[in-house]
């Protein structure tokens, strides 16, 4: 499925299952707390913090959780993420050809 497909299929759901959209800032608080979700998810497998019993490390599900918020917010707000992100790639390949290659920091 390519990015534009998922905006699609999303906008489908919505429209025959959701009703409508959510306003755009109450899926902005949606999407605030699913990254919330999973932080909690990364704290726990890979942090510090222990998975309380009964927790499962749910990664690729709280990632689809965000990625879906997502795509409703470009749905609801006109954006294409496929040439979004077409254009970010761009500006971080010229912008940082070289600027990790020649960090100190990123050497083994």
């Amino acid at each position: 499925m390519t990015i534009r497909e998922a905006q699609q299929q999303v906008d489908q759901w919505v429209k025959r299952y959701g009703v409508r959209y959510f306003s755009e800032l109450t899926n902005m608080a949606c999407l605030t707390e699913e990254v919330g979700e999973l932080a909690r998810v990364i704290a726990r497998k890979y942090g510090d913090q222990s998975f309380k019993p009964g927790e499962k490390a749910n990664l690729g599900e709280e990632m689809a959780d965000v990625l879906w918020v997502l795509l409703c917010l470009a749905n609801q707000t006109g954006v294409d993420l496929t040439e979004e992100l077409q254009k970010s790639m761009e500006k971080k390949t010229r912008r940082d050809a070289t600027r990790h290659l020649n960090n100190p920091k990123l050497k083994a």
